[in-house]
Order: C-alpha cells, then sequence, then structure tokens
C-alpha cells in the first residue's frame, strides 16, 4: 500500500476500462497499481473470456475461480454494464465522463458498433484519451482480420526466429504477444496523460499488436535492411555469444542458463573451472572462433554441468563474475528467496478463492510509494461504488437499471 500521506504516482487518474482478455488487462493492471482508479467494465451476459477459458483454482469451475483472471485484474473496480443496451450505453458515456482515460482491445469495428466510436466518446469528454488495441491496427487493408496469438507470432516475425534450425518455425508458447502489447499500452496512455497536462489535448491512439511485436526484433530487421539477410530459427544462439545456452545439470530435468559474451567473460569462465585442458583449445581461442565451434563447446560445458547441481554451477559461476543461473520452472520460480525477499508476491484476499499471491509491479521506489494491490473483483461486485458513490446514482435508479438486466 502507499506510504500514509504520499500519494501514488497516478493518483486521481481515472481509466474506464473495457478491456479484456490479457492485452488490455495487462495494461490496466500497471496503471491500478500505480495509483489509478480503473472502472472494469464488464458485460453481464458476456464477462472478459479470461474468467471462463483459463487455468481455474483447484476444485473451481466457476468465473470467480480464474488464476490468470486474478493476476491480471488486480486493483480494480469491477462493474458491470450492458452497453448494447440504449440504458447501458448512456450508463457507459457516464463513466467515460469522469474518465481521463478509456481503453479497449476489442476487434475491428466493435465499439462503432455499439455506439462509443472516439467521435462519440469524444462528445461525451472532449479531453479524453482513447486508446484502441487490435491485431493488426484500426486502419490499413488487414484491420479487420481475425486473430489470436499463434497469428500473431507468425505475422510478426516472432516464429520466424523461434526454435531449432532443423525444425523450422516455432512458436513461444502461449501468447506472448499480448503482455508485450499490454505494457506498449501502459507505456503510451502515460505519455498521452503527459502530452495533455502539456496541452490541453486529448487524442485516439491505435495501437498494432503485430507492430508492438515486430518492436522487439529490430536487430533481425536491420540486418536484412542493412546486409539482404533473412535469419532463421536461433536456438538458444544470441548474436556471437558463446557458451550461451542451457545445459543439464543433476538431478530430473533440471538445467542451467550460462552466456558468456567476450573474451573477459571467457577467462572469468576459464578460471571459474579451474582451467581444464579443453578450455585451451585453439577452437576456442577467440569469441568468432567459440561461436563457430559452439556445438563441439556445449558438448564440453554439458560434461561440466551434468556432474552438478544447478544451483551449485550458478554459485560457482556468479562468484568469479560469469552470467548464469538456473532454468526455474513456476514452483521453483515462486519459492526463491531473492523473490520473497524483495516481497515480489504479494497476497491478497479474494471472497471466492481466499488468501492467494498476485505479483506486484516489478520495481521497487526509496523511499516509496510502491504501489496499491487489491484483489480483482468478482462479476459486478463494486457496481454499488461506481453507480452510486462515483456516478452520484440514487438507489432507485440502480435497482431499475438491474431490474432491467442493464447491470447485474
Amino acid at each position: 500500500m502507499a506510504l500514509e500521506g504520499m500519494p501514488l504516482p497516478l493518483s486521481g487518474v481515472t481509466i474506464a476500462d473495457f478491456s479484456w482478455v490479457l492485452a488490455g488487462p495487462r495494461c490496466t493492471e500497471w496503471l491500478g497499481a500505480m495509483g489509478a482508479r480503473v472502472i472494469k467494465i464488464e458485460g453481464p451476459r458476456r464477462p472478459d473470456q479470461y474468467r471462463n477459458v483459463a487455468i481455474h483454482e483447484p476444485g473451481h469451475t466457476d468465473h470467480e475461480s480464474s488464476g490468470a483472471f486474478h493476476t491480471l485484474n488486480y486493483s480494480k473496480l469491477g462493474c458491470t454494464v450492458d452497453f448494447t443496451h440504449p440504458k447501458g450505453l448512456g450508463l457507459a458515456k457516464r463513466i467515460i465522463a469522469i474518465s481521463d482515460v478509456a481503453i479497449e482491445n476489442f476487434a475491428y469495428g466493435v465499439m462503432e458498433k455499439v455506439g462509443l466510436s472516439y467521435e462519440e466518446v469524444r462528445a461525451v469528454r472532449p479531453d479524453i484519451i482513447m486508446i484502441g488495441s487490435s491485431a493488426m491496427g484500426k486502419a490499413g487493408p488487414d484491420k479487420a482480420h481475425v486473430a489470436y496469438g499463434q497469428l500473431l507470432h507468425s505475422f510478426s516475425g516472432l516464429n520466424s526466429v523461434t526454435g531449432y534450425p532443423e525444425r523450422g518455425p516455432s512458436t513461444v508458447g502461449g501468447t506472448y504477444t499480448d503482455p508485450l502489447t499490454g505494457n506498449t499500452l501502459a507505456f503510451t496512455i502515460l505519455a498521452a496523460l503527459w502530452h495533455r497536462r502539456r496541452t490541453g489535448q486529448g487524442q485516439y491512439v491505435d495501437v498494432s499488436m503485430v507492430e508492438a511485436t515486430l518492436m522487439q526484433l529490430p536487430e533481425y530487421v536491420m540486418d536484412y535492411t542493412a546486409n539482404g539477410r533473412v535469419a532463421g530459427p536461433q536456438g538458444n544462439a544470441e548474436g556471437v555469444a558463446a557458451p550461451h545456452n542451457c545445459y543439464p545439470c543433476q538431478g530430473e530435468d533440471k538445467w542451467v542458463a550460462i552466456a558468456v559474451y567476450n573474451q573477459e567473460d571467457w577467462e572469468a569462465f576459464s578460471h571459474a573451472l579451474d582451467q581444464p585442458a579443453w578450455t585451451r583449445d585453439p577452437r576456442f581461442a577467440d569469441q568468432l572462433s567459440r561461436f563457430q565451434h559452439r556445438e563441439a563447446l556445449d558438448a564440453l560445458v554439458a560434461q561440466w554441468t551434468r556432474q552438478r547441481t544447478a544451483e551449485e554451477v550458478t554459485v560457482q559461476l556468479q562468484a568469479a563474475g560469469v552470467a548464469a543461473g538456473p532454468s526455474y520452472n513456476a514452483a521453483e520460480m515462486y519459492a526463491d528467496p531473492h523473490l520473497k525477499d524483495r516481497g515480489f508476491f504479494v497476497e491478497v484476499e479474494h471472497p471466492v478463492v481466499g488468501r492467494k499471491p498476485i505479483m506486484r509491479m516489478p520495481w521497487l521506489l526509496e523511499p516509496g510509494p510502491n504501489g496499491q494491490y487489491w484483489a480483482a473483483p468478482t462479476l459486478g461486485q463494486h457496481n454499488d461504488v461506481v453507480f452510486r458513490d462515483i456516478l452520484g446514482m440514487d438507489a432507485a435508479e440502480v435497482l431499475a437499471l438491474r431490474d432491467e438486466g442493464v447491470i447485474l
């Protein structure tokens, strides 16, 4: 929680959050933790898909127990509005009228279809910052394409450089583009808020998930435009670094990552291993030759790591100044003493699944404040807070909307 008497960085900013699934909620998760008042708006009959399609807590199958939904939607106020209903549309506009930012990540044309285009939103709040995120962007010949993570991984070129050369393109798994886009959205909103602070002007921001992903691959684009080379699957390679890989260790499916980037790193690596004869092999004399013979080098490094645990390798190499660390799974990461010492996992109380950990923002401010954290809302949990306390509606009006199915 914030230090007493010290406002959080985004205190006083209100976000009308129409977003769902992953990219938009990741963005507003960050903004909410930084102090923004995020009003998450879900349809009573069509709530956020992540309530139902993501992994649920053991023993639960209802839409209040999705672990992924909890992770992406903490520190938000949750309300329900059927904005396909005329009264619901009016209610959505009342929320927009008291908001600084409106965010959505629906497919092309959805907001326009329900009556919440930028022009209609701006008529309610002239200086509104409206941000729309879609697969291909809101303009261009492919703007209406239907797309999920796999298509975006492929179209952006990401799949062309992941995996191993002998296997062809391979995806990174999951939907890497969504959290990456969420981070991009958060940065863009902060920039737009700063612009409005200086000029008084709101604006519409069109964020393309494909373009946000492609921005993470600049070296491959530059290599093609400058040298005419088209990169293929890279495996665990990085530039001309070697050794640079994940190596097997003692135990079942235990691995350690080691990265040696230059001659200084190599000398430190060699000394850490007590300079075995193979470290003086002419094939490994300099950075380029090590990279050219990296398969032979990897085999020798693996012989050494197999005789040790990942933790032993990490301690030995880190003591010599060599980048190394165990390849963690989720359970090992959660138990890591370093993350625990930094307080990275914060426990919050949820009315359905009880006390559970969430991940705080990945930074610490000195002396603070360092964020606000409470559990993700149940469906419509904060209807009274939003409609009565924030919008100033009376009890009879709220009850009438509930009776008509406009809200829960």
